[in-house]
């Protein structure tokens, strides 16, 4: 028996969009962020996700300026790395995950954390965009080292790590304290998150086509 099924990826993806509009409640977002919600929404696969997203009111603008600008992209984990659709690149953006340099295990050990943390000691921060969708130690790292008024300002954090062990925690200390430390945010607040829905973000803040 030969199955019928759709071969056309844009369509898919258009359908999917689609669905997801009409079984979510995406009516307290801006347009704007609900082009990024549906992403996310299209990764986990799971429409209730827009419940528990939170967006800061100026963060789609800060992010997309930024990569418009150059600016890099760190992220916590190679899956998030390697997620990322190069293509919709707005200015062909260095995407760094720092897990595997060499520095990295020793700042673990001198630190006393996980590499996923000690690799933020690396981020070159100054306006860029900073993605975190696996390990709760990063965010918490990161938000501790941005207490100092000295450390440069990345333009957004998109902080959705995933998990049952201070990921929830960490998501809500970053909603509470962002506006405090001047910057903007995307997250996922529970215990969901994760590489693909982190990706989902980054990939729709690189440009405002859904589809390309």
């Amino acid at each position: 028996m030969a199955f019928s099924y759709i071969t056309d990826g844009n369509e898919i993806y258009r359908r999917s969009f689609s669905m997801i509009r009409s079984e979510s409640n995406l009516e307290r977002f801006t347009p704007e962020q609900q082009t990024i919600a549906v992403r996310m929404i299209h990764a986990a696969g799971q429409t209730d996700l827009a419940d528990d997203i939170e967006f800061s009111a100026g963060v789609v603008g800060a992010a997309r300026s930024a990569l418009e600008a150059g600016k890099p992209i760190f992220t916590d984990v190679t899956m998030v790395a390697t997620g990322v659709t190069r293509k919709r690149l707005p200015a062909d953006n260095r995407v760094e995950c720092l897990l595997k340099d060499p520095r990295t295990v020793d700042l673990a050990h001198e630190l006393g954390t996980t590499r996923s943390a000690a690799a933020v000691e690396l981020w070159d921060l100054d306006g860029a965009v900073v993605a975190i969708g696996n390990a709760p130690t990063a965010l918490y790292h990161l938000l501790n080292k941005l207490e100092d008024p000295r450390v440069p300002r990345p333009a957004a954090i998109l902080g959705i790590p995933v998990g049952f062990v201070g990921a929830a925690e960490s998501k809500r200390a970053l909603a509470d304290v962002a506006s405090g430390l001047g910057v903007e945010f995307i997250t996922v607040h529970g215990r969901r998150g994760g590489s693909a829905i982190t990706c989902a973000a980054l990939n729709a803040l690189a440009t405002s086509k859904e589809i390309i």
